[in-house]
């Protein structure tokens, strides 16, 4: 049983500020990869940062300068600094972990339930 929790989503305007949380509890041995997802209205899921372990971090050009991730292993969370957002940034913005819960277990891939994010104009 793992469970990812999600928070601080909401609506800001444009050239302002969010920070995006998400923390992972239950059976957990360890986390591989923790990441960040977005999806807007009529498009397709895709990636916006992905944090293997400190200092391995990638980004979607899109949001590549203006959005950091980071990780807390010791709280098994991870944040989404969000700068200088933009209309485009518009988006449920979803936690993906993948994560050992045995020892002898597969990583498996696990969701949070999405928050919104809204920029206005």
């Amino acid at each position: 049983q793992v469970q990812l929790v999600e928070s601080g989503g909401g609506l800001v305007q444009a050239g302002g500020s969010l920070r995006l949380s998400c923390t992972a509890s239950g059976t957990i041995f360890v986390i591989h990869a923790m990441n960040w997802y977005r999806q807007a209205p009529g498009k397709q899921r895709e990636l916006v940062a992905a944090a293997v372990d400190i200092g391995n971090t990638n980004y979607a050009d899109s949001v590549k300068g203006r959005f950091t991730i980071s990780r807390d292993n010791a709280k098994n969370t991870v944040y989404l600094q969000m700068n200088s957002l933009i209309p485009e940034d518009t988006a449920v913005y979803y936690c993906n972990a993948r994560i050992k819960r045995r020892v002898l277990s597969a990583y498996e891939d696990y969701w949070g339930q999405g928050t919104q994010v809204t920029v206005s104009s």
